[in-house]
């Protein structure tokens, strides 16, 4: 075996080891002493590959990121040419974009659940350094995607496509993070409401069945109707108290 395949082994270990150890403790209570014990490597390898366990986080989003935001301006262009300048539909651009995120799900080889579940729980309590970094990784992607929407629905104003767009990137981050706010507020888990609780269908299955369930919900939300803004009274300036009385001199 060469040096180099050696490093190279070596490197992906541990990013293999930082994805799951971040995913299943956090990464401010994931040490780096824990990633190379876990990785059966020193803390010198580490160093010598990324430096510092912020520029490690950001390793491990960027090996996945880099191929999701290749096959999703892919997936645009293709649709873009086969739609010969006519706008896409709002179900093909969501397909798109959120649709190639879910399928890494089922596939171990590009993280399957656990780099989700990861991506979900970074995204809703960004640190400011990755929110830096998904920033400048998101920004030709999501500028793209956000440029089909405005000419899908031409009807709705830019502003509104910006919110709802806000809003399904919250109800996909939530969704996979693997958080259960059910099980929080009624004692119940997901799959006891589902009567899925005695088929546990392992995380290919579930990257798909949460596909099956989350994408309807999210072109629903798309195509719900404008929101009807009433304007608030402009409040009247208080009444001055009755001139006279025994309050004057």
């Amino acid at each position: 075996m060469s040096d180099q395949k050696t490093t190279s082994d070596t490197r992906e270990r541990i990013l293999d080891v930082a994805e799951r150890l971040f995913m299943e403790n956090g990464y401010e209570a994931t040490s780096m002493r824990t990633i190379t014990s876990a990785a059966e490597v020193n803390l010198a390898a580490v160093n010598y590959h990324f430096g510092s366990k912020e520029a490690l986080l950001c390793e491990v989003f960027r090996r996945r990121l880099a191929w999701l935001n290749q096959q999703r301006l892919q997936a645009l262009d293709e649709l873009e040419a086969q739609a010969a300048g006519a706008p896409l539909k709002p179900s093909q651009i969501l397909e798109a974009f959120f649709g190639t995120l879910l399928r890494m799900g089922e596939d171990p080889s590009l993280g399957g659940m656990t780099f989700l579940r990861l991506l979900g729980r970074t995204l809703t309590e960004p640190a400011e350094f990755i929110r830096t970094f998904f920033a400048g990784e998101y920004a030709q992607v999501i500028d793209r995607y956000k440029l089909a929407l405005f000419r899908a629905l031409p009807d709705v104003p830019k502003a509104e496509i910006v919110w709802r767009l806000h809003f399904m990137l919250g109800a996909m981050s939530y969704a996979i993070a693997g958080t259960d706010v059910l099980q929080v507020v009624t004692g119940c888990e997901l799959g006891d409401l589902a009567g899925e609780s005695a088929d546990d269908p392992g995380d290919t299955a579930l990257a798909r069945r949460l596909a099956q369930r989350l994408m309807p919900f999210l072109l629903g939300g798309l195509r719900a109707p404008l929101p009807q803004f009433h304007e608030l009274p402009f409040p009247s300036p208080p009444t001055p108290p009755p001139r006279g009385g025994r309050g004057d001199s």
